[in-house]
């Protein structure tokens, strides 16, 4: 019998972990925001919105591969789940591009009070809302603000999901290659 590479990345291990990495970050966003009163900016949601939807491409790969375990789907899933952590890694390192004054923000993100007194009902809803400007880091730790660490966890979280793929990949190969050699 062929020696499989055990990986703790292979097999279904690494879905559930994506899994548990994007909730704990989840987690760690609406702390900030509920205990710390940190109001999030439309970028600091664009991030969560990844890891929403990593943690439900995991959940729906997973069940999908119960149905029918092969490994080309969980090589398939831990690829697309690279795919959407290099997306989270991209807007955040954005966001923190912003932050540093490196270049502008969106429109959406000019932050600004709105002036309630006085306010007619229908131009008042015509107008884009004020938000919290996506230009200021309200918490830094070593110079590095929330989007800066952000960016370091989603770049390991694609790091982490090519090697799952990769490893997966090739334990479907030698896997292939061993029933070659018993039916030959």
């Amino acid at each position: 019998m062929m020696n499989l590479v055990k990986h703790p990345l292979s097999g279904p291990s690494w879905p559930i972990l994506a899994i548990l990495a994007s909730l704990a970050m989840l987690l760690g966003a609406h702390a900030f925001e509920i205990i710390g009163k940190f109001a999030p900016c439309p970028l600091c949601l664009r991030q969560r919105d990844v890891y929403w939807a990593a943690a439900a491409m995991a959940v729906a790969g997973l069940v999908l591969w119960q149905r029918k375990p092969a490994n080309r789907y969980l090589v398939a899933l831990n690829t697309m789940l690279g795919l959407v952590f290099l997306t989270g890694a991209v807007v955040a390192i954005y966001h923190a591009g912003v932050e540093w004054k490196f270049w502008a923000g969106p429109a959406a993100c000019s932050g600004g009070a709105a002036d309630v007194g006085n306010i007619d009902l229908i131009d008042a809803l015509s107008k884009p809302i004020a938000t919290v400007s996506c230009a200021d880091a309200p918490w830094t730790l070593f110079g590095l603000s929330m989007a800066g660490y952000n960016a370091l966890v989603s770049v390991a979280l694609t790091v982490f999901s090519f090697i799952a793929a990769r490893t997966t990949y090739q334990n479907a190969l030698k896997l292939h290659h061993a029933a070659d050699a018993d039916a030959g």
